[in-house]
């Protein structure tokens, strides 16, 4: 069964990661998308918990970094989205009953995503994407993650919830 979680898992991750680099950048607004692997961390953040989420997280960004056409170093996405996975994680018990709530964690989850990806660019002296740019993009890729949040993140939230490990009584 363990397996199986497994390969759901990647499975929704990899197909996130292949829209949000390969379909959403036609849908792109001020060159900003959909991030849809950050909705996929913050929903298993929610249902799984920080740690959980965390290792997601590396691992979801670890693919936007490498997926082509990558213009940025890599790592940026990876470090975003742990942190994101994480403090996401920590929040779970609030926005897990409360649909607001839960649209706040990923508004909140953008913002800190989205800013450290840009401020990670400054300390790295990425030269790809300015940091003034980076930093003008933030609200627009919170508005983004938060209009396409009623559609991704229920239904990733009770994919996880399908996919929790069932607690053995002692």
């Amino acid at each position: 069964m363990v397996a199986v979680r497994a390969l759901v898992v990647t499975l929704v991750v990899m197909l996130a990661v292949v829209l949000q680099v390969g379909l959403f950048p036609y849908l792109a607004y001020d060159g900003v998308v959909p991030n849809l692997a950050l909705l996929v961390v913050v929903a298993a953040a929610l249902v799984r918990g920080p740690e959980f989420a965390a290792v997601l997280g590396f691992l979801s960004g670890l693919a936007i970094d490498l997926a082509p056409p990558a213009d940025h170093v890599a790592g940026r996405w990876a470090l975003a989205l742990v942190v994101v996975g994480y403090l996401a994680g920590r929040v779970r018990h609030d926005a897990r009953t409360s649909a607001v709530a839960a649209v706040i964690a990923v508004a909140a989850s953008s913002f800190v995503g989205t800013s450290v990806f840009a401020l990670s660019g400054l300390v790295l002296q990425d030269p790809a994407v300015p940091v003034a740019e980076a930093l003008q993009v933030v609200p627009v890729a919170v508005l983004y993650d938060v209009l396409i949040t009623p559609f991704v993140l229920p239904l990733m939230m009770r994919l996880f919830r399908r996919l929790e490990p069932h607690q053995v009584a002692y």
